[in-house]
């Protein structure tokens, strides 16, 4: 007589972990983005071109402004650019992700909402370091004056300051079902880097406007290692500068707004049959 031997079944199940799923979702669609060779080489080339454009034809990019030059002024301002250009784009990348039905199969699956939401954020941040560090290298290597510190300083407030754009991203993804969210927050994004004082330093009514506006507050914050709230202006007319309060200020209510039409969009979402 013989037995048959029977490999003995579990009825216990692996728990789930949203944050460990929430990062392998995030790491895998990190890879994703990097293979977007178009996308990636829009987001870095832009912002380095435009450095390059706006440093060759200023002829005071060798004058002093702060604990630097107007060169690396205006490499902090390129680099900040392609950093919430990034950010905003993967984030905004949800609504196409949507409009063909990616959230119902996440739906599928034992994931928060959240923690989709939040691996955009992630990979957002993560591609925004890649901007960052060519406009602040070739910055370097094109006579860009700012002390080593200082620079890492201002590199570092823009990638995480740069969370901000990517709540802005995710809100135009999920106000919008289809491609032209992607559009619509690139467009409005140039919109705010002109009255955010990103392209060149404004004055009078247009900077009273400016300093209301969501990018405005992150500047001054990725600019202050360099200017400590200084603007550049005519020295027989200088501008006020800006406190630190000030743009701490702006940046903590404009991440508010943007986060609160997240969670109302997302709401609205779930509450849909």
């Amino acid at each position: 007589m013989t037995e048959t031997l029977t490999r003995p079944t579990s009825t216990t199940t692996r728990p789930h972990r949203p944050v460990a799923s929430m990062l392998r979702y995030a790491a895998l669609d990190l890879a994703r983005n990097l293979r977007m060779v178009e996308a990636v080489f829009f987001t870095l080339v832009l912002p380095t071109a435009l450095y390059l454009m706006f440093a060759g034809m200023s002829e005071f990019s060798d004058a002093p402004a702060g604990h630097g030059n107007v060169s690396a002024w205006t490499m902090t301002s390129m680099a900040l650019y392609g950093a919430v250009l990034a950010t905003s784009n993967i984030a905004g990348f949800a609504a196409v992700e949507r409009a063909k039905g990616w959230d119902r199969t996440l739906a599928l699956t034992p994931a928060p909402t959240w923690s989709y939401m939040l691996s955009k954020v992630v990979v957002g941040l993560a591609m925004a370091v890649l901007p960052v560090a060519l406009v602040m290298t070739v910055g370097w290597l094109t006579g860009a004056d700012l002390a080593g510190m200082r620079r890492l300083a201002a590199a570092g407030i823009i990638v995480v300051g740069s969370t901000m754009f990517a709540c802005y991203g995710l809100a135009a993804g999920l106000l919008f079902r289809s491609e032209t969210a992607v559009g619509v927050a690139s467009g409005l994004l140039v919109v705010m880097a002109f009255f955010g004082n990103l392209f060149f330093p404004l004055s009078g009514m247009l900077l009273d406007i400016a300093r209301f506006t969501p990018l405005y507050g992150l500047t001054g914050l990725a600019r202050w290692p360099q200017m400590e709230g200084w603007i550049p202006s005519d020295p027989t007319n200088p501008l006020p500068a800006d406190e630190l309060w000030v743009l701490v200020a702006n940046v903590v209510v404009w991440t508010a707004v943007f986060l609160c039409i997240v969670l109302a969009a997302a709401r609205r979402e779930a509450s849909r049959p």
